[in-house]
C-alpha cells in the first residue's frame, strides 16, 4: 500500500519553498512531500549565481514597459513584488527566515540609455511613473555629473560624443540571493514535518480513480524505485516541468512547448570595482534578444560578498536545465504543439539571428560589450560564469517571455512555466495557484493570508498613503531603508 500525501512539491526551487510555505501556514495538518532529483535544493534556476538576484519590481526593466505611456504592466508587476516583501517580512518575524541581509539587500535599480530616440523614450517612461504611487520617488536625469554620483562606473573616461545620454534611479531597488532564500524556506518546512527526498527523479505521473495522483520516483543513487500517492501535485521544476505535465495526461497541457535559452555572465569580486558601483543598472535589449537578456550590470550579495555581474549573454542548449538531456527539447514534441513549435521558429528569424551572434562573442568581444557601460573594464579582471537556463513558453504559435500557470480543471494537479519575473513574483503567483486549485478553500484561508500579507486583496497603486506606508513598513523590517 503506498503512502498517500496531501501535497507533494516536484522541484526544489524558490516556487515549491513559497507554495509549501503558504500551504504549513495555511494547513499546518497537511503532510507535504518534496522531491528534488539533485542532491540540493536551490541548484538550478533559484541558485544565485543562476539569475541577476533583481526584487523584479520594473523599477528600472524597460521591457516591462515597452510604451512609455502605459504604465499598467509596470505597475502589476511592483504590486506583485511588494506582496513578496510582505511575506517575507511576516516570515522574518516568525523565524522562518533568518536575518533579512541573508537574502535581501538594499540596491538602487537604474536604467541608462544612450540616443536621441532612446533618451526621449526614457524621459516619458519617467513622466509617466512619477504619476505613480509606487513609483513616484522615480528620479531622472541627463547630467553626466549627477549619473556620476548615482553610478561612477557608468561616467568613469566616458568620451564626450554628440550622442546623449539619460538615466533613471529608484534608491528603493533590492537586490535577492533566492538561493538562500529557497534553502531557508524548505529548511523551515522539513522542520515543521516536510519530507525532502533529494537525488529523487520523479518519473511519471498517474491519476487515479479516486481522484489522487500515483507519483512514481527513482532515487538517483542506487536508482531504486519507489511510489507514493498525493491528492495534490505541484510541478515547480523549471524546465522540467513540461515533461512530467506532459507524462500526467491533463488536456491543460495540449499545445504547450518550450525553448531554452541559457546564459553566461561576467563577474567580478575585485574589491577596488565593487565598492564603486552599488546599483542594478539596465538598459534596452539588443534587437531581436529576448527580454531576459536584456544588458544590466549589478551588484550582487551572495553569502554576505558583494561583486558584480555584467551581462547576459544569450548561450544554447537543447537542455531544458543546467543538468538536464541533450534530448530535452526533441523529448517534449507531441502532436498537439508541433505546429505552434515550428511557426514560432519561422516568426523568430530575429532570436535566432541574435543567439547566433551572441555564440560567436569572443571573450574581448564580451568585454567590449561592457564597456558600453564600463568604459574602464579590464578583461583581466572580469571571469565568465555560466548562468541558469530558461524555458520560454511557445504557445499558440507564440513566444512568450512570461511566467504561466498550468493547471488541471480540478485543481488536483498544476505546474508552472516560463521564467521573468519569476522569483521575484514566487508569492503572487502562489497566491492565484491557491485560489485556482482551492476554491473551496481559500475563503476560509484569507484571515491567515491577510495576517501574512496585510494588504492581501488589495490595490496599493490606487492609494498613496497605503503603498508608502507599506514601502516604508517592509523597507524597516527587512532592513532595506534606502
Amino acid at each position: 500500500m503506498s503512502e498517500t500525501y496531501d501535497v507533494v512539491l516536484i522541484g526544489g526551487g524558490v516556487m515549491s519553498a513559497t507554495l509549501g510555505t503558504f500551504l504549513q501556514q495555511l494547513q499546518p495538518d497537511w503532510k507535504i512531500a518534496i522531491f528534488e532529483r539533485l542532491g540540493e535544493v536551490a541548484t538550478e534556476s533559484s541558485n544565485a549565481w543562476n539569475n541577476a538576484g533583481t526584487g523584479h519590481a520594473a523599477l528600472c526593466e524597460l521591457n516591462y514597459m515597452p510604451n512609455p505611456t502605459d504604465p499598467s504592466k509596470a505597475v502589476a508587476i511592483n504590486e506583485q513584488f511588494q506582496q513578496s516583501r510582505q511575506f517575507w517580512s511576516s516570515l522574518v518575524d516568525q523565524g522562518i527566515l533568518d536575518a533579512p541581509s541573508t537574502f535581501i539587500n538594499a540596491t538602487p535599480h537604474m536604467t541608462f540609455v544612450r540616443g536621441k530616440k532612446d533618451v526621449a523614450y526614457l524621459k516619458r517612461r519617467y513622466q509617466t511613473l512619477k504619476k505613480q504611487a509606487l513609483f513616484d520617488t522615480i528620479e531622472f536625469s541627463t547630467d553626466s555629473r549627477v549619473i556620476n554620483q548615482w553610478a561612477p562606473l557608468l561616467m568613469d573616461k566616458r568620451r564626450k560624443t554628440d550622442q546623449p545620454f539619460a538615466a533613471t534611479r529608484v534608491t528603493g531597488g533590492t537586490d535577492v540571493d533566492f538561493g538562500a532564500l529557497t534553502r531557508q524556506l524548505i529548511s523551515a518546512m522539513t522542520e515543521r514535518g516536510a519530507n525532502l527526498l533529494l537525488d529523487t527523479e520523479v518519473r511519471n505521473l498517474t491519476k487515479l480513480k479516486d481522484g489522487t495522483w500515483r507519483v512514481d520516483y527513482r532515487r538517483r543513487i542506487g536508482r531504486a524505485p519507489g511510489r507514493l500517492n498525493a491528492r495534490f501535485v505541484f510541478v515547480g521544476a523549471g524546465g522540467w516541468a513540461i515533461k512530467l505535465l506532459q507524462r500526467s495526461g491533463i488536456p491543460e497541457i495540449k499545445g504547450f512547448g518550450v525553448f531554452p535559452i541559457g546564459g553566461q555572465w561576467l563577474k567580478t569580486s575585485n574589491p577596488a570595482i565593487v565598492a564603486r558601483h552599488k546599483a542594478k543598472v539596465y538598459s534596452q535589449a539588443a534587437i531581436g534578444a529576448p527580454p531576459m537578456s536584456v544588458p544590466h550590470l549589478d551588484t550582487r550579495v551572495v553569502d554576505g560578498e558583494a561583486s558584480l555581474l555584467f551581462g547576459p549573454f544569450a548561450t544554447f542548449s537543447p537542455k531544458f536545465l543546467k543538468r538536464g538531456s541533450m534530448w530535452d527539447i526533441v523529448g517534449q514534441v507531441r502532436l498537439s504543439n508541433i505546429g505552434s513549435m515550428l511557426k514560432v521558429a519561422v516568426t523568430n528569424l530575429d532570436l535566432v539571428k541574435y543567439l547566433v551572434t551572441e555564440l560567436l562573442k569572443t571573450h574581448r568581444k564580451k568585454i567590449e560589450s561592457l564597456r558600453e557601460f564600463m568604459p574602464t573594464a579590464e578583461g583581466g579582471d572580469w571571469e565568465l560564469l555560466n548562468a541558469g537556463q530558461r524555458a520560454q513558453v511557445m504557445k499558440g504559435g507564440k513566444l512568450q517571455f512570461g511566467t504561466e500557470v498550468v493547471a488541471a480543471a480540478d485543481g488536483s494537479i498544476a505546474g508552472l512555466l516560463g521564467a521573468s519575473p519569476g522569483a521575484s513574483t514566487a508569492v503572487s503567483i502562489m497566491l492565484g495557484l491557491l485560489g485556482d486549485c482551492f476554491p473551496d478553500r481559500i475563503a476560509d484561508w484569507r484571515p491567515k493570508l491577510v495576517e501574512l500579507i496585510p494588504t492581501y486583496g488589495q490595490t496599493l497603486n490606487k492609494d498613496a498613503a497605503t503603498a508608502h506606508d507599506v514601502l516604508a513598513r517592509t523597507a524597516a523590517e527587512l532592513h532595506i531603508d534606502a
